[in-house]
């Protein structure tokens, strides 16, 4: 609890929750329903949980215990030629958890030269992941792969 401003007099006065003109606070510009409240690292991530939701769907029980990360770009030495980035990434499932599929959002986003590309390019990349995880061709998995 913060103390109160006291007047000269040693009086404390109440605390303003209105400013000047009697009106209150500001609220934000835009709430949070409106898409313009939305950044394009949410949306991004908001495609590939769309993609991992269609796949899971797909699956059913077949689909792995695996975890979806969205990182800027990919990290650490470079297993990599040098002239290509990947745009994902499986790393296995360990002792200590289970598989983790990273989708890299700057490759992505580059890759593409219409921003409304983005969501089916995850969507592969997704679905590519997935079933180098399975041990299955793409198609098997989604119809529509790579189109």
């Amino acid at each position: 609890m913060t103390a109160k401003p006291a007047t000269p007099s040693g009086r404390s006065r109440p605390a303003h929750r209105r400013d000047r003109h009697g009106r209150g606070r500001r609220g934000p510009l835009a709430w949070p329903p409106v898409p313009a409240m939305l950044t394009r690292r949410d949306q991004f991530d908001d495609y590939v949980l769309d993609a991992a939701t269609r796949l899971e769907a797909t699956c059913g029980r077949a689909f792995p215990a695996v975890e979806f990360a969205v990182e800027d770009v990919p990290r650490g030495p470079a297993p990599w030629d040098r002239r290509e980035v990947p745009l994902g990434r499986l790393y296995p499932a360990t002792s200590s958890g289970p598989a983790r599929i990273v989708v890299y959002r700057r490759p992505v986003e580059t890759r593409v030269s219409d921003p409304r590309d983005v969501a089916a390019l995850v969507a592969d990349i997704v679905t590519e992941q997935v079933a180098g995880l399975l041990g299955v061709e793409p198609e098997e998995l989604d119809p529509g792969f790579g189109e």
